[in-house]
């Protein structure tokens, strides 16, 4: 059973493009740069603890809170369910199906038949919009293949994984019950929120402080990795083409912030859009520095990201004061 009249929402990014899915079957149609600009999805992270192989590198706010601010912007209802019983789990997402209603997941995509780079991720985000006996009929990024199967058995796993970012079970769904607000204010919260919250990290691996941090810790990391070129490639990997759209989800932002300037034709916002014109390649070429140091070992390679992201962080600490202050 698949559901009726269900078109497919095209993404790069999972969690807007499930939020894309899930809002264009309601009738809410709005670009993946725009539900990434309102949601307050900009950001950083550098993560590292003693029980991880490796650092991570985010470009984005937390899992499960873009979705969040997207609905809270919109005014509309989301209906999220957590269970640890994956029975109670398949009622949750049935009960939806079977009255037309598509399904937000979050997933752990190393188990899902159509992702072929293997890789534990929990925050892996699609839309259910069908089932069968065997399968479940599911709405993915553009990467990923857009409308894809995966068998039930391997969805169940997806959804009851365990790990970092990984949820109970967690499924969703989106409801309007109020008219859709304005979008030129709604916009405007979200910059100024967006921008604070970036300047503003409660810690220091977030946020602005989070790329200086990265800057430093770059440079540690050949004696940081026991296998130096995975680590470096498949980091680099992430951070350019794992469902960012391109440059760690500048480009989103930068296309967002084109889409703002033509609503509000603000001098701030226009200095601040150019801004991130030129800092998302920056953020393509700090990738391919990385990806060249694993692939050759060329250490020098390294040194030179390290300097790059110094000027990145100081290109956009400058862009999101122009954003803090729009008026």
């Amino acid at each position: 059973m698949k559901i009726e009249g269900f078109t497919i929402f095209q993404g790069d990014h999972c969690e807007t493009t499930a939020m894309g899915n899930l809002l264009q079957h309601s009738g809410i149609r709005l670009s993946e740069p725009m539900l990434f600009g309102i949601g307050q999805g900009l950001g950083f992270i550098y993560w590292d603890s003693k029980g991880m192989d490796f650092p991570f590198i985010g470009g984005r706010s937390k899992p499960d809170e873009l979705s969040a601010c997207i609905a809270s912007r919109l005014h509309l209802n989301i209906k999220v369910q957590e269970t640890s019983s994956v029975t109670k789990a398949w009622q949750n997402v049935q009960s939806f199906i079977e009255r037309g209603i598509p399904v937000g997941l979050k997933l752990d995509s190393y188990y899902l038949d159509y992702f072929t780079n293997k890789i534990h991720f929990a925050a892996h985000y699609a839309v259910m919009c069908g089932i069968d006996e065997e399968y479940a009929y599911m709405a993915d990024t553009n990467q990923q293949g857009g409308l894809v199967t995966t068998r039930l058995s391997s969805l169940t796993m997806a959804r009851n994984a365990k790990g970092p970012m990984s949820s109970k079970n967690r499924s969703f769904t989106i409801e309007q019950t109020d008219p859709l607000p304005q979008l030129v204010p709604a916009i405007r919260t979200s910059l100024i929120n967006n921008a604070s919250d970036y300047l503003n990290p409660p810690i220091r691996n977030l946020g602005n402080k989070g790329i200086k941090r990265m800057s430093a810790e770059i440079l540690k990391w050949p004696s940081r990795s026991k296998d130096l070129e995975k680590d470096l490639c498949l980091t680099a990997l992430l951070m350019e083409r794992a469902g960012t759209g391109g440059a760690l989800f500048r480009n989103l932002y930068r296309d967002f912030l084109k889409e703002c300037l033509d609503l509000i034709g603000d001098s701030k916002l226009e200095k601040a859009y150019f801004g991130f014109t030129e800092i998302a390649p920056m953020w393509s070429s700090v990738a391919a520095l990385i990806d060249n140091a694993g692939r050759t070992g060329n250490q020098q390679e390294l040194r030179l990201a390290s300097e790059l992201l110094v000027d990145i962080a100081e290109r956009e600490r400058l862009a999101m004061e122009l954003l803090l202050t729009i008026e």
